[in-house]
């Protein structure tokens, strides 16, 4: 039917009202802007689809004592996995904490260990409290306390628990909601390793590495082991597992009096030390630190961030909203919005840990990066 006999309807209201119904019941959306039909405002419904929203989680408050409620009532005879996911509200009832990534707390009781498992998600571990959290990747067992970052990456096997007698908390930040939008997702929970031949179900892995192996072979920036296998695992990741938190803050206190950046402040990225490049393929993370006082300018890109304060206590404006956090609280800034942060003590720094899904956006050319300057101008920085 040509348009001109379209509008010529006695009843065209009802008309186009049937339209929808058939349309919607072929599970299929009509992409045409009508008129001001708020119903049926095609634009809105597109742009209209749940996103995340700035928001943040107490760790003293929320977060700790649920851990801790879970470790009394929850056993690794019920389950090999006991953490808390942090879900954004504008997101829910889905597994993301922004949309591309999810951070998940999780307490150990002294000396528990879960079997290997691995998949097709990349993860990260990040110490909080206790000297004895465990994480054997690929053969190399590797213990580590607050501020250290161990890497779980795709396709490698890898299995968490603490050591040395004592419980311990670590967050972890997975890419999961972007490879499960992408129908990528896959779990495998049956190791076995190669014995007189054949493959035999294993509980835990056979060390293959000394537990030192990361630091020693990759533990000095500008200079590279030749002879050392940097595809081990999957080859999907940096080959070097454990990022040492001493390092890090070592780097950024030696740079203290640096001007540092106006919208990042003093800002570190963990890299592969073969490339250069984030460690994983998807997401980044950063350390991030605010020297006393400081207050950086207003940033807004289309990177979604997860800010976990590891040191100190100061607040953040994100799209005019104040959060006021302290350590081990977690601050979501989805992609869009306005964010800034403020150092709330005189005298002492602030470490922030920072993830961010930047390089998912950079190779498919939709990274932009924007700053208001001292004058509230706003400037293109990338």
């Amino acid at each position: 039917m040509s348009g001109a006999k379209s509008a010529a309807l006695p009843n065209r209201d009802a008309a186009l009202r049937g339209l929808y119904d058939d349309v919607a019941r072929g599970n299929m959306f009509p992409f045409w802007a009508t008129s001001a039909d708020v119903e049926n405002d095609e634009i809105k419904q597109l742009m209209g689809t749940k996103k995340a929203v700035p928001f943040m989680w107490d760790y003293a408050k929320d977060i700790d004592p649920l851990l801790h409620r879970a470790a009394d009532l929850i056993k690794m005879d019920d389950s090999e996995r006991r953490s808390l996911i942090l879900i954004n509200p504008g997101l829910a009832p889905k597994r993301a904490t922004v949309s591309t990534m999810y951070t998940a707390y999780r307490l150990n009781d002294p000396d528990e260990i879960m079997p290997p498992h691995k998949h097709s998600p990349s993860a990260i571990r990040f110490g909080l409290t206790g000297k004895g959290n465990f994480t054997g990747v690929e053969g190399e067992n590797i213990t580590f306390g607050p501020g250290d970052m161990v890497l779980t990456p795709n396709d490698t096997w890898h299995n968490h628990g603490t050591v040395g007698g004592e419980p311990a908390v670590n967050l972890s930040v997975l890419d999961l909601p972007l490879v499960e939008n992408l129908n990528a997702i896959h779990f495998d929970h049956n190791y076995a390793e190669l014995e007189d031949g054949k493959m035999v179900k294993k509980k835990e892995q056979t060390s293959r590495y000394p537990s030192d192996y990361s630091q020693r072979v990759y533990g000095e920036g500008g200079m590279l082991p030749r002879f050392a296998d940097h595809k081990r695992g999957s080859g999907l990741s940096s080959p070097m597992y454990v990022y040492r938190w001493d390092r890090m803050e070592e780097l950024l206190d030696r740079h203290k009096d640096w001007d540092g950046d106006p919208y990042e402040a003093l800002m570190a990225e963990y890299v592969d030390p073969t490339t250069g490049n984030p460690v994983f393929k998807t997401i980044t993370f950063f350390a991030q630190m605010l020297r006393p006082g400081e207050k950086t300018l207003p940033l807004r890109q289309t990177a979604s961030l997860l800010v976990a304060p590891f040191r100190g206590k100061g607040y953040s404006i994100v799209d005019g909203q104040r959060f006021d956090w302290k350590e081990f609280d977690t601050l979501a800034v989805p992609g869009g919005a306005w964010c800034e942060h403020v150092n709330g003590s005189d005298k002492d720094p602030v470490f922030l840990f920072v993830a961010s899904d930047e390089p998912t956006l950079k190779v498919l050319a939709l990274y932009k990066k924007w700053g208001r300057d001292k004058a509230g101008d706003m400037v293109r920085l990338a």
